[in-house]
């Protein structure tokens, strides 16, 4: 019986892997439903398969074949889903799209940060020569990742490119359209909502966006090798009123963040 399991075992992973080998496609991931639904939305010949209790969707977004999957919200779950796309689905490139609070005090709900480098921002350690640090640590290489993971530099290019040539929603209330900046977001399982901690932000990091997942997600990539691009649009300020701002207008954001996305695809 302990033979028969084994082998049982081993066929349904070879089954998987036949079924997904690798081959030319693109994840686009979103923390929660509303940032990855206009993106599954567009898809041609959508077909979805639930593997490990998450629901991946691939299709077509033009001429490119791709796969969708919401994360869920916080690092963990933005690894483990990371994870598993990597694992099944060999993609060529990760971008990630959704919603984001602002940090840079230049930059409004609506706006657009097309992530240069993505760090944390609740990651402190001390080294072995008993030195602070916000570095991690590769568990594979032993190694060091570096304090803030790079986008990949050609999808980032690609980005700006396509952003100048995309028209996006502009919220409510804000004073002129939607602007979009390259810049830094940095990630931390914390909703920030407080004028003194967006400050200690900017000061301690140079952030211009906070969120929940995107650095989690660009280790993983870095780790492994894969291109990556976290893309944000601000649903709030991070300040005081971001709970009842982001209430207000994330659908707006997650809608501008995702036509990015989407043009981006389009383009590659």
């Amino acid at each position: 019986m302990k033979n028969l399991f084994w082998l049982l075992l081993l066929s349904s992973q070879l089954t998987l892997a036949q079924r997904y080998k690798p081959q030319p496609i693109t994840a686009l991931l979103g923390a929660f439903d509303e940032e990855v639904k206009l993106v599954q939305q567009s898809l041609k010949n959508p077909k979805t398969d639930t593997l490990n209790g998450i629901a991946f969707t691939t299709g077509s977004i033009g001429n490119r074949q791709v796969v969708v999957a919401e994360t869920g919200i916080g690092k963990t779950n933005a690894a483990m889903t990371t994870a598993f796309v990597l694992a099944y689905f060999r993609p060529e490139r990760i971008i990630f799209t959704g919603i984001a609070g602002g940090v840079s005090p230049d930059l409004q709900p609506g706006d657009i940060v097309i992530a240069r480098l993505t760090g944390y921002h609740d990651y402190h350690s001390v080294t072995f020569e008993q030195k602070p640090t916000n570095q991690t640590r590769d568990a594979i290489s032993k190694r060091m990742n570096p304090a803030y993971f790079p986008a990949d530099s050609l999808l980032l290019i690609k980005a700006v490119a396509t952003a100048q040539k995309t028209t996006f929603e502009q919220i409510p209330f804000t004073s002129r359209p939607p602007s979009v900046v390259t810049g830094t977001v940095v990630t931390g399982d914390e909703f920030v909502n407080s004028e003194a901690r967006v400050n200690q932000l900017r000061t301690d990091y140079k952030a211009d966006a906070t969120e929940m997942e995107g650095a989690a997600v660009a280790q993983v990539c870095y780790q492994q090798g894969t291109p990556c691009l976290v893309i944000r649009s601000l649903s709030d300020k991070a300040n005081s009123n971001a709970r009842q701002d982001m209430l207000t207008f994330y659908k707006t954001a997650a809608r501008n963040s995702a036509k990015l996305v989407l043009a981006i695809v389009q383009a590659l």
